[in-house]
């Protein structure tokens, strides 16, 4: 992989951008990859209240930043293009391939596809692939600006939702061992994520452990109510009734119906999930990641 921004921004794997304002430049041309950024929009997205030495700054920055890509890798800095006229500004030359991100979201949507046809075991192999390009949170060593942090966002709600396509494909595959960790520790990282905590009590009902299962929405409940100030939601309850009737079938079809309606679209016939029996199937629809991308 040529350029990583899921994680700490490398190039060539191991060459780290020393400068965070080469780092943040070199971040934003990649998430807009072949479309040029002019100077008044990086000076935005570098500085909340640019300085009036912004544009001087920025041009001094992209010799340096040359200077970077061609340490990592000589003749990288000519993917940098400088465009002028209409479409004055910067622009970065990378294939889809070259870069995680890109990847990433390819593979996540191809994911939910094999998910939606039923194919579960390439979905969830398809979905680990995804998952494992990302090497920590992203936007940690940039600016702390508005533009990135909307981006951070909706990466972090995109690498998420693969979480959870991930895990309702482990369910219904019948690959619980270990699950309910993994589980807890993304609801660790994000705990008003209400499908979490359903994937979770859902998988402690199919290994007959409606205890736990209880006391997982349990936990569930004090986090909305005591932290949100929300009414338990009838998803929550209804996990909850299947809980207390020892019913795996049900929590499975729980779990299904919650992944149709966020697909939007019925589930795929050969899934067997589809009418509440833990078996070889899937998860979701195909729904798009690439809004991140957009600036």
């Amino acid at each position: 992989m040529l350029f990583r921004i899921l994680g700490h921004l490398r190039v060539q794997e191991e060459v780290e951008v020393r400068s965070p304002i080469r780092r943040a430049i070199l971040t934003a041309l990649l998430l807009r990859v072949g479309q040029p950024i002019g100077m008044t929009e990086l000076a935005d997205l570098l500085w909340d209240d640019p300085p009036s030495s912004a544009r001087a700054n920025i041009r001094s920055h992209f010799t340096g930043l040359r200077r970077d890509l061609d340490r990592a890798l000589p003749g990288l800095s000519r993917r940098i293009k400088t465009c002028r006229g209409t479409q004055s500004g910067y622009r970065i030359e990378a294939g889809p391939e070259e870069v995680d991100l890109p990847t990433f979201v390819q593979a996540s949507r191809q994911g939910r596809t094999c998910l939606a046809w039923g194919e579960v075991e390439k979905a969830i192999a398809v979905l680990e692939d995804a998952l494992a390009l990302w090497r920590g949170p992203f936007g940690q060593d940039l600016p702390l600006t508005r533009w990135f942090d909307a981006h951070a966002t909706g990466l972090r709600n995109g690498r998420l939702d693969t979480y959870e396509d991930l895990f309702t494909a482990l369910l219904v595959a019948g690959r619980t061992e270990m699950l309910s960790y993994r589980i807890e520790t993304i609801i660790a990282e994000a705990p008003y994520r209400q499908r979490l905590w359903e994937l979770l009590a859902a998988v402690y009902c199919v290994q007959g452990d409606s205890a736990g299962a209880l006391s997982v929405l349990n936990r569930c409940g004090a986090v909305l109510v005591e932290d949100l100030g929300l009414d338990v939601p009838p998803s929550i309850e209804a996990m909850r009734g299947a809980a207390l009737a020892w019913d795996r079938d049900e929590a499975v079809r729980l779990v299904v119906n919650a992944a149709s309606c966020r697909a939007q679209a019925p589930l795929g016939r050969n899934w067997p999930g589809a009418h509440g029996r833990l078996g070889t199937s899937g998860d979701t629809g195909p729904a798009s990641l690439s809004g991140v991308l957009a600036g």
